[in-house]
């Protein structure tokens, strides 16, 4: 057993070559995968029977009815099932469309393109941003951009279409400019209020650091953003959204319209383990509370900015329920640098093995949670969480008893 604590605690065997070599075996096995994805469809169709990009269905065809001057009908399922059918000579199946206004204004000139030229056009624009990102993150490591392209993530938000790369692309750009460029920093951080959920810990984590530019430029990018959507499509769009899009997205949770083990937050591992909605609230609040508790201590002792852009990173991942897999391209910014601090100081115990696994998680995570009941993304998750809070303390204590300080 101490042996098997050991091997688990320092991970030693997990050294610089081994990690090369699984890096090319994922890069791998990620273009068979893509090959093989793409030799099963016929017709813009799936393996599954989903249109190739299933989530970007919802983007294309909410633009095309704000496009052709019906906005609020992007919250109404029928008529968003009625607009996505139309373009298929399948039937796609149902993608709702369940995000603010702002994002509307985001899907409108993707409308204006035939559908498989604007989610090729989405992929690549937003994945070059996520790898112009992440490759700022990934410090002093060698060949970045074949660590990014080898994270399983990448091509679970492309099968998607979805928007993660985009997301994360703001929220990773946004703390790297923080300190050096406030305004710019809150203008990438408030446009994640085109998706919220990923921006419910920011207020908090820019008022303890004091970041009082950024905070501002922040709620001025959010409130610039919404008020656009409301001069484009009309004050009634937002009534449509409370309404309809805001109550529906609750009852994908609620009433199990989406399969929870789909989710890696804590909310969707107790449902699949069969715990009820209060229960699932309850220790999803427990976790927000956690992630702020680990905000301001790290805040407070003062740790390096980078240390603090990682915790919040690593944070933002556990705080709501509403999170799904392809989310975990955001779990690439805390664990960049976690490496390039291993790297450059000597890996603390765990380290190396929570790193494996998070890299890993994308690859496991659903199928565990879908056919074992084995729900293991939030534990992860929160792995990651504490392994960044623990190495932002280290290098606090750090700097107050470096010699310059005193």
């Amino acid at each position: 057993m101490a042996a098997l604590l050991h091997f688990l605690r320092h991970a030693d065997w997990l050294d610089g070559r081994r990690a090369r070599a699984y890096r090319a075996i994922l890069i791998g096995v990620t273009l068979l995968v893509a090959l093989g994805w793409l030799l099963g469809a016929h017709g813009g169709q799936d393996a599954a029977g989903k249109a190739i990009g299933t989530d970007f269905v919802a983007f294309w065809a909410a633009g095309g009815l704000a496009l052709h001057g019906a906005p609020a009908a992007a919250y109404h399922v029928a008529r968003i099932y009625a607009a996505e059918r139309a373009a298929f000579a399948f039937d796609p199946g149902v993608a709702p469309f369940y995000y603010p206004p702002p994002y509307l204004l985001l899907c409108l000139p993707l409308a204006i393109l035939p559908y498989f030229v604007a989610l090729a056009a989405w992929l690549a624009a937003t994945g070059l941003a996520y790898a112009m990102v992440v490759r700022r993150w990934l410090e002093g490591i060698p060949h970045p951009l074949l660590t990014i392209l080898a994270y399983p993530a990448v091509m679970v938000c492309v099968g998607h279409g979805q928007n993660a790369f985009l997301t994360a692309a703001l929220l990773g750009g946004g703390l790297l400019l923080v300190e050096r460029r406030p305004w710019l920093a809150g203008l990438l951080l408030g446009s994640l209020v085109l998706k919220p959920q990923l921006a419910i810990c920011l207020p908090v984590a820019l008022a303890v650091r004091g970041e009082w530019r950024a905070f501002v430029a922040t709620g001025m990018t959010a409130l610039a953003w919404a008020a656009a959507a409301t001069l484009a499509f009309g004050a009634p769009i937002w009534q449509a959204f409370l309404a309809v899009g805001s109550v529906a997205a609750r009852a994908q949770l609620d009433q199990g319209l989406v399969d929870p083990a789909k989710m890696v937050s804590l909310y969707g591992a107790i449902r699949v383990l069969g715990g009820g909605g209060v229960l699932a609230y309850a220790a999803q609040t427990c976790a927000g509370l956690a992630v702020v508790g680990g905000l301001i201590r790290v805040a407070r002792a003062k740790a390096p900015a980078m240390a603090q852009n990682a915790v919040l990173a690593a944070g933002t991942l556990l705080v709501s329920p509403y999170m799904f897999d392809y989310e975990l391209t955001i779990a690439a910014l805390p664990m960049a640098w976690l490496l390039s601090r291993g790297i450059a100081d000597g890996f603390r115990p765990w380290t190396r093995l929570i790193l494996a696994t998070g890299f890993a998680l994308p690859l496991f995570g659903r199928g565990l949670a879908m056919g074992l009941h084995l729900p293991l993304a939030p534990v992860v998750l929160a792995a990651l969480f504490w392994a960044c809070c623990r190495e932002a303390r280290q290098q606090a204590a750090a700097v107050r008893s470096s010699p310059c300080h005193r």
